[in-house]
């Protein structure tokens, strides 16, 4: 289906579908989700391979192997589907709606919106309980700008990750890319860790994930910066963004950072553990409430952006 109707115009029915209607409740509880499947497999591996009695390199490589395999089955999985699938329109949008459960902007913007919502409501202990469903990082003690800027983070983040690298991937090598991606960012929420049990099983597959964000994370920057209007979002993110400790993140949270004029990253606690980031933005002052919902609003225009550039890419692969 890819080859006939052209990877853009896919990923933009796949992302129309999911905007639309999500991945369904229904379904879920009946066959799970595609990164439910991915996490079981990784998972399988992990206690399989990842034995601490053997030595580092011997961990690094079997991670690499893990990692080549489990990508490897997501990218066939992707081969296989479109092939099953007859060449034509009921055909193409059946791959498409297969592909839109690999992407997630509208869970995305309900998670965040859950935050806000209590946020803006003062009930401090409401919103830290909504954030603690989308950051890895403590809230139980978090002040109302640190689950602000904690959610704004996320939001920038995870829009990145979650959207723009998918379809970038999609448009590039379609479902098979689409897919693969998800492997690969699936595999580094889970292995991809600088702790001791992930240091070496992990390490190839934190690179790996580096490197196919790479392009996104820039892409997402700009995409944020321009649709804020503000010129000087640009001038924060082309500053700021090798600060963060993440050699992608910092893109399109510094751009975030600079569009709504707060200050970004900073200190924060995993597990009991601090971590000394380096503030985005740093002369900015703490977001606030209504920071948040500006996020969510710049979010919206970001991704209207990125859909007008899908469809312009579409229309130059439907050229003939």
């Amino acid at each position: 289906m890819t080859a006939v109707f052209g990877g853009a115009l896919l990923m933009l029915a796949a992302w129309i579908v999911e905007v639309l209607f999500g991945y369904s409740d229904w379904l879920y509880r009946r066959i799970r989700h595609p990164v439910v499947w991915l996490g079981a497999m990784i998972d399988g591996l992990d206690r399989t391979l990842n034995r601490p009695a053997l030595g580092y390199g011997l961990r690094y490589v079997l991670g690499m192997v893990a990692t080549l395999a489990t990508v490897a089955v997501a990218a066939c999985a992707g081969v296989a589907v479109p092939a099953l699938l007859p060449s034509s329109a009921a055909g193409f949008w059946a791959e498409a709606v297969i592909a839109s459960s690999l992407m997630c902007s509208r869970s995305l913007y309900i998670h965040i919106a859950a935050v806000s919502s209590p946020l803006t409501a003062d009930d401090l202990s409401g919103a830290r309980a909504a954030l603690a469903q989308v950051v890895g990082r403590e809230t139980a003690e978090l002040p109302s700008e640190g689950v602000t800027r904690a959610a704004l983070e996320s939001l920038a983040e995870n829009t990145s990750d979650g959207i723009v690298a998918p379809l970038f991937w999609g448009v590039v090598f379609g479902l098979p890319g689409l897919a693969a991606y998800k492997a690969v960012n699936t595999l580094d929420s889970m292995i991809g860790h600088r702790e001791a049990r992930y240091a070496a099983f992990g390490g190839f597959a934190a690179r790996l994930d580096d490197a196919a964000n790479f392009i996104p994370a820039r892409l997402t920057g700009l995409l944020v910066a321009a649709a804020s209007l503000r010129p000087g979002a640009f001038a924060v993110m082309w500053r700021d963004a090798r600060r963060h400790r993440s050699p992608n993140a910092g893109w399109p949270e510094s751009a975030a950072a600079g569009a709504l004029g707060v200050r970004l990253s900073g200190p924060r606690s995993y597990g009991g553990a601090e971590s000394a980031e380096p503030w985005l933005n740093a002369r900015a002052g703490d977001p606030e409430p209504a920071d948040l919902r500006s996020g969510l609003v710049l979010y919206c225009k970001a991704l209207s952006l990125a859909a007008l550039l899908l469809l312009g890419i579409a229309v130059l692969q439907l050229t003939p």
